[in-house]
């Protein structure tokens, strides 16, 4: 009789943090929801996304389409080995989608898109 008493309240637990489980997840995947970036592209690419976008004049005209650069933020890849993240005041990142990269120089008010490269 014990063991069933321990096991109904062991079940109660279970299905308490089952549902706390499901709405933390809930949150995290909606619009809104929790975002945890632990690895440099994820990190780097966040607080890309956290400023306002600007073009370079150098940029040619066909580049300068905010969506296609919000789309190198959110499923891009930084290249860390062509980068310069040593750079002051402004650091310069490579994004790459696809076969094209993306020069961008990530300042601390602000991001400047300066050049796509075709790979």
């Amino acid at each position: 009789m014990a063991f069933l008493k321990r096991l109904g309240w062991y079940l109660v637990g279970l299905s308490i943090g089952l549902i706390f489980l499901v709405f933390i997840l809930k949150k995290k995947s909606g619009e809104e929801g929790l975002d945890f970036c632990y690895f440099p592209n994820c990190r780097v690419l966040k607080d890309m996304r956290s400023k306002p976008l600007t073009f370079s004049e150098s940029l040619p005209e066909q580049y300068r389409d905010t969506l296609l650069i919000q789309s190198f933020l959110e499923d891009g890849d930084v290249d860390f080995g062509k980068s310069d993240t040593k750079s002051e005041p402004c650091k310069t990142y490579f994004v790459k989608k696809e076969a094209v990269y993306v020069k961008i120089k990530n300042c601390s008010d602000r991001i400047q898109v300066e050049n796509v490269l075709i790979d």
